[in-house]
C-alpha cells in the first residue's frame, strides 16, 4: 500500500469517526444512532448512477467474509461473485427497522421478475449470539425464498461488519429485560465483481432498489423480459 493510499484511508476512517461522534451527540430521544448517523450523512435514496459509487482511493466496501447460512454451509465472498448482491445487516429481533427493510428488498425481487435470477439478497446478523442458522432461516423465509441469511461467530461477523464498514452496539432499553442492537441499516447493492455500486438509506422504496438493480444489470439477455416490462408494481 502506498503513502497516498494510507493517507486517502485515514483520512476517510477520521471523517467517518467524526460523523459517528456528530451522530451520537444529535440523536433525538429514542433515535438510535444509525438512524441519527444516516440523517447527519444524508445519504440520497436515488440510486447513484451505473458507473458506480465513488471512494477514496484505497478504501473499499465489502470483501472478504466467511460465515455459515441457514443450513449451516459455508458462504464466503466468493459465493457472491457473478451476480448482483443486496446485502442488509440487523438481527431478528429487531423490532421495526429490519423487516421494513426486508421487505422493501422482497418487493423489489418481485418488480425485478425474471432479473431476479441475477440478484443475491443477504441478510447477515449483528446478533450471533441469539441468531442460529437456524433462526436465520426461518426468519428470512418469512419474506422472501430468495434471501439468504448469514450468521457465524462474533469474531467472524464483526469482521464482516467491518468490511461494510457497519455500525453495531448491544444496548438494553430501560425497562426491557431482552438487549437489542443498535446498528445501521444501509442496505448496499454489491457489483458481480464484488465492488459497491448503490448505497440505499433506511426507506428507500422498492422502486428505487428496482431501478438501480436494472441499471447495473445490463441489457437483457435472451429469454428475459425487458426491464419496463419485468416488475409487477
Amino acid at each position: 500500500m502506498t503513502r497516498a493510499i494510507r493517507i486517502a484511508a485515514l483520512l476517510f476512517l477520521a471523517v467517518l469517526g467524526g460523523l459517528w461522534g456528530a451522530a451520537f451527540l444529535a440523536r433525538a430521544p429514542g433515535e438510535g444512532l444509525g438512524t441519527a448517523f444516516a440523517r447527519i450523512v444524508g445519504v440520497g435514496t436515488a440510486p447513484p448512477p451505473a458507473t458506480g459509487v465513488a471512494l477514496p482511493g484505497g478504501v473499499s466496501i465489502g470483501g472478504n467474509f466467511t460465515l455459515v447460512d441457514g443450513n449451516g454451509r459455508t458462504v464466503t465472498q466468493d459465493d457472491l461473485r457473478g451476480k448482483l448482491s443486496l446485502i442488509l445487516f440487523g438481527f431478528t429481533f429487531c423490532p421495526d427497522v429490519c423487516p421494513t427493510e426486508l421487505q422493501v428488498i422482497a418487493q423489489a425481487m418481485d418488480m425485478l421478475g425474471p432479473q431476479a435470477a441475477e440478484v443475491k439478497p443477504v441478510f447477515i446478523t449483528v446478533d450471533p449470539e441469539r441468531d442460529t442458522p437456524a433462526k436465520m432461516k426461518e426468519y428470512v423465509e418469512q419474506f422472501h425464498p430468495s434471501i439468504t441469511g448469514l450468521t457465524g461467530t462474533p469474531q467472524q461477523v464483526a469482521a464482516a461488519a467491518r468490511a461494510w464498514r457497519v455500525y453495531y452496539s448491544k444496548v438494553t432499553p430501560p425497562g426491557a429485560t431482552e438487549y437489542l442492537m443498535d446498528h445501521s441499516a444501509f442496505t448496499y447493492l454489491m457489483g458481480r465483481d464484488g465492488s459497491l455500486r448503490a448505497l440505499f438509506r433506511p426507506g428507500s422504496t422498492p422502486e428505487e432498489m428496482t431501478a438501480a438493480v436494472r441499471a447495473n444489470l445490463g441489457p437483457a439477455r435472451v429469454g428475459e423480459a425487458r426491464p419496463e416490462r419485468a416488475g409487477r408494481g
